[in-house]
């Protein structure tokens, strides 16, 4: 009974083997094609997950309540398989940059998507640290993966040893958290954990869990590994990171914080606040004077990041909700900017923001996609981060009647999306007016990654304008966290 759980992470972690050994059968000018497999399989996935008839459609307990399948789980899992189907598309066009290894490169995001499934499913603390070792493992050699780059080995050694660093504060404070309840399980530490709200041990406990989730989403003030990370990784990692990896990271989060010890959660309020203004500021001053468009979207990564910690700090369930209806919006987003990122700079030694002048010409097709991105980032209507933001800053205000501090942080939210708007149309400036473009020749487009682009437009769009089917989602997810 307990393997039915979990069907979908099993074909998952198949699917990342059969990956990994066609590379001996398959032809190296044919290896390319093997994402496409991966994206069939797992939208198929997808598919069956909506037929409620298949993995994910019995709800439940599994290993003793270490495994949970609720609504929560299905919404991040749907969330984790579209991002792994277009970070493979991805891929693909990256290939050939990539001198070896393209089928285990492959096969190792898969492995990464695995260890995220496992993660919106964790409701014990063994089941947590697992699925987010199993994510920073698989990361640490897909950043590294171009070794032939000196940048991209840099980064692997950063992202290495800090990610070591919080995972080993992690533990700590999931050792120190049993060592005073002598419990791992999330509801059972939900009965007993407002008998230690006194006891030091237990909330530096709580404290460390949270550092070890914090540098998962790049919050402040463990934010610090992004920009080098995001630059030196190959750029379908640095789409995967910035999506797969953050949501994960705010799954967790959210049952950690709502499942597990919601008390301590209502002690820690004014922390919370804090963190999430200083990170939207962080964020976004440091990225104006940016010049390379992957260590931009590192900065700008950190600043949505605190974002989304509005809809952690409002402590309600439409904050919550709005939480998830961001991240999907962001998902589309970030994923349209990096395509484009992918194919203009295919044959430059670096990705800076001049590469993109000239776009409109060579591409307008590209032009506009990015255009479309940098606008739904900085939160203009009608685009997905306009109604995203509206709906954190919406749950934020309601709070400001119990606690002024919140009036604050949504001011400061406000003042980081003005501050936004200097470098995401720093960005269409360069398309569009910019002359230093050295090169006009155009952009060759595949019919996949037409079809990746023409998805996440749709998705940009559709968010946008008709918002209604994803919020509904997010709020029958959100229940799951006893709201």
């Amino acid at each position: 009974m307990n393997a039915s759980f979990i069907t979908l992470e099993l074909c998952v972690i198949a699917l990342g083997i059969v990956l990994m050994l066609a590379d001996f059968w398959m032809p190296v000018e044919r290896k390319k094609y093997l994402a496409y497999l991966g994206v069939v399989v797992l939208g198929g996935l997808i598919f069956i997950s909506f037929s409620g008839d298949g993995v994910c459609s019995v709800f439940g307990t599994a290993f003793h309540g270490a495994f949970i399948e609720d609504g929560l789980a299905l919404f991040f899992k749907r969330f984790f398989l579209v991002a792994a189907i277009l970070v493979l598309f991805l891929a693909a066009e990256f290939s050939d940059r990539i001198s070896a290894g393209i089928s285990e490169y492959y096969s190792l995001v898969v492995f990464a998507l695995a260890g995220m499934l496992f993660a919106a499913s964790a409701n014990d603390f063994a089941m947590l640290f697992v699925s987010i070792e199993l994510i920073t493992i698989t990361f640490y050699v897909l950043v590294s993966f171009q070794k032939h780059r000196l940048v991209s080995l840099e980064a692997a050694v950063k992202y290495l040893i800090l990610g070591a660093l919080s995972s080993a504060f992690m533990v700590f404070g999931i050792a120190l958290v049993w060592g005073t309840t002598g419990k791992l399980n999330f509801n059972d530490l939900a009965q007993i954990s407002a008998q230690f709200l006194d006891n030091k041990i237990f909330l530096i406990g709580v404290l460390f869990v949270l550092v070890g989730l914090g540098f998962k989403i790049a919050a402040f003030p463990f934010q610090i590994w992004a920009p080098d990370v995001y630059q030196g990784a190959p750029t379908p990692t640095t789409a995967f990171l910035a999506i797969g990896s953050k949501a994960a990271g705010f799954v967790l989060l959210l049952r950690v914080l709502f499942v597990a010890f919601p008390e301590v959660t209502k002690h820690w309020t004014c922390l919370l606040i804090t963190i999430s203004a200083i990170t939207i500021l962080y964020g976004n001053l440091c990225a104006l004077p940016q010049r390379n468009l992957k260590r931009l979207m590192g900065y700008s990564s950190i600043a949505h990041a605190g974002y989304l910690l509005l809809g952690v700090a409002a402590l309600s369930a439409s904050g919550q909700a709005a939480l998830l209806y961001y991240l999907a919006g962001y998902l589309f987003t970030v994923i349209a900017a990096f395509t484009v990122i992918v194919l203009v700079a295919r044959h430059l030694a670096d990705e800076d923001i001049s590469a993109l002048a000239g776009l409109n010409q060579r591409s307008p097709l590209l032009a506009a996609t990015m255009t479309i991105a940098m606008v739904s980032l900085a939160g203009i209507p009608p685009l997905a981060g306009f109604f995203g933001k509206f709906l954190l800053l919406k749950a934020v205000i309601e709070q400001g009647a119990t606690n002024h501090a919140y009036y604050w942080l949504a001011f400061i939210a406000l003042a980081g999306v003005v501050i936004s708007l200097y470098y995401y149309f720093g960005v269409i400036r360069a398309i569009y007016w910019s002359k230093d473009a050295a090169d006009l020749s155009p952009i060759k487009l595949s019919g996949a990654a037409k079809f990746s682009i023409g998805i996440c437009l749709a998705g940009i769009f559709w968010l946008g304008l008709f918002p209604n089917t994803v919020l509904n989602l997010a709020n029958e997810a959100v229940k799951a966290l006893g709201n």
